[in-house]
Formats: structure tokens, C-alpha cells, sequence
């Protein structure tokens, strides 16, 4: 973890980060009612796609009737329905921590573990006290009488770091499953404490999606290997996108909309404007399937690349 004033997020998408979020801020306070449905949407998303990865089979719509109404799913397991209430209550303690500035220490972090694995293993919220393998991992986590020490350093680390907070989120979240502190969950709880260090900042939670769930463990493995630029650049974008979906509560340029209908009203057409958005030119997100993008971002790329 460097000290130096160089970012490791690229230029363009650090530009396009910090914009937005003076954006978001200059429209503060948002309205009640979108930040509580904001923040039932968020909720839901973070349970299903953390879960996924983990390999809970789960589908969206079955977690959202797990957690809004309490529905039990044929041929899903005990455990798989845990691991979905228990991920959504340890996103709404790691709210309530956020919102009151808790720091990453050695309590939050063994009680939102204790949360997440509650019911699930028997060591929850306790480190781990005997070595474990990661499957398909390179580097054996750190021998267990070592976690302590090692999670000890880390969290001196997040507190004096100086770079910009969303490359600081993405260094927390790798140290942490570096050392892999407990026997289980420790993805779960990465990805719900780099969320508590960006909110506690000011930015919106991320969602780290199933769809990139192939690229998250590769982009880790190069962190691993001492390449850390992979990962951080990962979790910028992905902050970057929720950016976009925060500000699009408030509509007119700020909508989300399919480049299919952007393009209506663009020189481009939809096969291209799709083209620079895999290419990471168009400010764009995908949901689903479908490429969106905003009408503002629309405009920025014709202000910079103009067709003649």
C-alpha cells in the first residue's frame, strides 16, 4: 500500500467520479422518498450479487420475497436463506455505522461478521484460529497465528492512507481478503466494509455484480501478484455506475436511458454508441443486457468527439 500522491484509478475515470459527486453533492439533500427507495434497491442488489458470488443460488426475485415478505423457497437451503436476511441486516448495520463515522476497526469488523455468518458457522464474529486454503487461489492466506497482527496493520494503514477515498475502499477491501481474517465470509464482509468506508465519505454503495464475478477474482489475483491497478480500477467503476444510478433520480439530462433511445436523437447510432461504451470511452452502465447512459454523458462525448 503506497503513500505517494499518484492515484492508481485512471485519469478519465477518477475525472468522471469527482464530477459526479459534486454533482450529487450540489443537489443534496436528496428527496426522502428517493433515498428510501434508493436505499431498498441498494440493499436488495448488494444481498443478491454478494450472496451470488458466493454461490448462493438465490435468484433476485427469490431473494427479494426471502427479505420483503419473509417467503420460504422450495429447493433452496436453510443456509442459502440465512446467508440472504443475514447479508441484508448486516447492510443496515454497516449503514447505521457509516452514518455515524464508525472507522474500520477490529470491533465493526468482527460485528458485522458476526451478523453475516450468525446462525451459519459457529466461529461467527471470532478470527479464525486454525490455516485455511483459498480454491484457486495463488497465495495461501497468512498463517492464522498471524491475523491478528496483520489486521492490526491494515487498519492502521486505512486510517493514515491519503489517496482519494474510492482507491482506499478497493486497498481495504484486497488487504482484507489477503488476510482472510475468518474461516468463512470474508467476501461478504469486504465488499459490506468497502461500503462503509465510501459512505461514511459521502459516496453511494457499490454493487459488485455476479456477471463480474470472473474478473473481480482475476482482478484480486493480480493484486495478489503486487498489481494492484486492476482491482482499484475495478471498484472505481463500479462506484462510478452507482453514481450514475443516484443521480438519475432526478431525472431530465440526468435520466438513465437505453442507447437505443439515445441514439435517436444523436449522430451515432446504436451499434456504435454500444461499441465506445464496451470500449469505456461513452460514460455508460450495463443492466441486464442493455448498455444505459445518460443524455448528459451523451453530450459530453459529442463535446469531445464530435461527428463531422
Amino acid at each position: 500500500m503506497s503513500d505517494t500522491d499518484t492515484s492508481l484509478i485512471q485519469e478519465k475515470l477518477l475525472s468522471l467520479i469527482n464530477k459526479k459527486m459534486n454533482r450529487l453533492n450540489s443537489l443534496r439533500p436528496l428527496p426522502a422518498d428517493a433515498v428510501k427507495k434508493l436505499h431498498e434497491e441498494m440493499r436488495l442488489l448488494h444481498t443478491y450479487h454478494s450472496n451470488a458470488i458466493e454461490g448462493n443460488t438465490l435468484t433476485l426475485p427469490e431473494t427479494k420475497l426471502v427479505l420483503e415478505e419473509g417467503i420460504t423457497i422450495g429447493g433452496k437451503s436453510l443456509r442459502e436463506h440465512l446467508e440472504a436476511t443475514n447479508n441484508a441486516r448486516a447492510f443496515d448495520l454497516m449503514e447505521s455505522m457509516a452514518k455515524k463515522k464508525m472507522a474500520v476497526d477490529h470491533g465493526v469488523i468482527q460485528q458485522i461478521h458476526e451478523v453475516v455468518t450468525g446462525g451459519i458457522i459457529e466461529d461467527a464474529g471470532k478470527y479464525r484460529t486454525r490455516n485455511v486454503r483459498i480454491t484457486g487461489a495463488a497465495k495461501t492466506p497468512p498463517d492464522w497465528s498471524k491475523v491478528t497482527v496483520q489486521m492490526d496493520e491494515l487498519i492502521e494503514k486505512i486510517a493514515r492512507y491519503k489517496q482519494h477515498p474510492v482507491e482506499v475502499a478497493a486497498l481495504l477491501h484486497h488487504g482484507f481478503v489477503r488476510i482472510h481474517p475468518f474461516i468463512d465470509g470474508n467476501g461478504r464482509v469486504a465488499r459490506l466494509l468497502t461500503n462503509l468506508y465510501l459512505i461514511a465519505r459521502g459516496y453511494p454503495p457499490v454493487v459488485l455484480k455476479i456477471e463480474d464475478r470472473i474478473q473481480y477474482y482475476r482482478f484480486l489475483r493480480a493484486a495478489d501478484a503486487g498489481n494492484p491497478g486492476l482491482f482499484v480500477n475495478f471498484i472505481a467503476k463500479a462506484v462510478n455506475d452507482n453514481l450514475t444510478m443516484y443521480l438519475s433520480i432526478f431525472g431530465g439530462i440526468n435520466e438513465l436511458l437505453p442507447l437505443k433511445e439515445l441514439a435517436q436523437n444523436s449522430p451515432y447510432s446504436q451499434e456504435y454508441l454500444s461499441l465506445r461504451a464496451r470500449q469505456g470511452v461513452l460514460d455508460a452502465t450495463k443492466l441486464g443486457k442493455t448498455w444505459y447512459s445518460t443524455r448528459y454523458a451523451i453530450e459530453q462525448y459529442l463535446s469531445q468527439h464530435r461527428k463531422l
